[in-house]
């Protein structure tokens, strides 16, 4: 059956529960969806709902919550072969979450809505200097992956003025555990690249915002950031990502949280949803930049 032929009948969609899978907005989904018609729904919502005349932290919480419900898949850029630009909108993981959500926000305030608009931004953030040049090109630590969008004018740390400490961290868990890395591993020469951009994050005067201190600072981080949240394991700056939302005048945390799991609000506010991990030291707090 065609798809316009099916859309006839959807009011008999109750009856067909293993046809149809409904995400946090109502929207409908089909099985045989592919990146280039999820993108495309997404910014026929954007269209709908008249985001591209909102600020831009309150698209960026829309297009997120267009994703709630949609499964956890880890390790999804991780693909075989040379690398190359994965799109992946059917699984999300912490930093796919967060990073399709401001991409495709940023196609929609530029206006610039096609999937091949979505690619080309989603390369220009992922990568360091949004050029494609092997593995090593990627941002892997995400401390860097924030760096390196300032610098491209994509986000303002904020972390800083809104109450940021000193967080001082040696970052070498990729170079200290190449086992652990597939592309490290079939490339050994990719370690050493690798090194060496951990000692330029190492040079960094790089700031967080204790747990403790979240609740305090909380009326300061607006709706729509990115929240890295900073470490206790060893060499790693950030172990999870997810974006502020407001409800009921409490900060809470969206996010896709682990394998099994789907992309979700927290029942508890951000400050109790971080107490309640010992490993999560505190937040990196990012802020889109609305595009020129």
């Amino acid at each position: 059956m065609k798809r316009r032929s099916f859309l006839k009948v959807v009011p008999l969609a109750a009856t067909m529960p293993m046809l149809l899978k409904v995400s946090g907005l109502g929207k409908i989904f089909f099985p045989d969806d592919n990146d280039a018609a999820i993108c495309s729904r997404k910014f026929t919502l954007a269209v709908s709902l008249k985001l591209r005349e909102k600020p831009i932290g309150e698209v960026i919480v829309a297009i997120g919550k267009s994703f709630l419900g949609t499964d956890y898949v880890a390790n999804t850029l991780e693909e075989p072969g040379e690398e190359h630009l994965v799109v992946n909108l059917r699984g999300l993981d912490c930093v796919s979450f967060c990073e399709n959500s401001l991409v495709l926000t940023r196609c929609i305030k530029k206006n610039k809505m096609t999937f091949n608009d979505y690619k080309a931004e989603l390369q220009f953030i992922r990568y360091r200097g949004g050029i494609i040049n092997r593995y090593p090109s990627r941002l892997h630590y995400f401390s860097d992956y924030i760096e390196d969008n300032v610098k491209k004018g994509v986000l303002k740390d904020v972390t800083r003025e809104i109450g940021g400490v000193p967080y001082k961290k040696t970052i070498d868990f990729m170079s200290t555990h190449p086992g652990s890395y597939r592309q490290l591993t079939e490339h050994p020469e990719f370690v050493e690249i690798i090194r060496q951009q951990e000692a330029e994050i190492n040079k960094r005067s790089m700031v967080h915002i204790p747990k403790g201190d979240v609740e305090k600072v909380s009326d300061r981080i607006h709706g729509g950031d990115i929240l890295a949240i900073t470490t206790d394991i060893p060499g790693l700056d950030i172990s999870h990502t997810g974006l502020a939302v407001w409800q009921a005048g409490k900060l809470h945390f969206m996010h896709a949280p682990n394998v099994g799991s789907k992309v979700l609000i927290t029942e508890k506010t951000l400050a109790d949803y971080l107490a309640g991990n010992k490993k999560q030291a505190g937040i990196m707090v990012a802020r889109a930049v609305e595009p020129a």
